[in-house]
């Protein structure tokens, strides 16, 4: 059976947006298990985020 097209793209993933800030801020939040990064606009807007368990970090002391 034919997968229609509108299915199909669907599930194509869309491309991001390339954001150009000058300013931006940093927030860490760190607790017992795991720390995590975001960086926000001047408002409050994630641009982007990172944590030590997504990047692979396990177990390290």
């Amino acid at each position: 059976m034919p997968v229609s097209k509108k299915s199909a793209q669907a599930r194509r993933p869309r491309k991001r947006e390339r954001k150009n800030v000058a300013y931006g801020v940093a927030h860490i939040k760190s607790s017992f298990n795991n720390t995590i990064v975001s960086i926000t606009d001047h408002e409050g807007n994630v641009l982007s985020w990172a944590s030590a368990g997504n990047v692979g970090f396990k177990g390290s002391r």
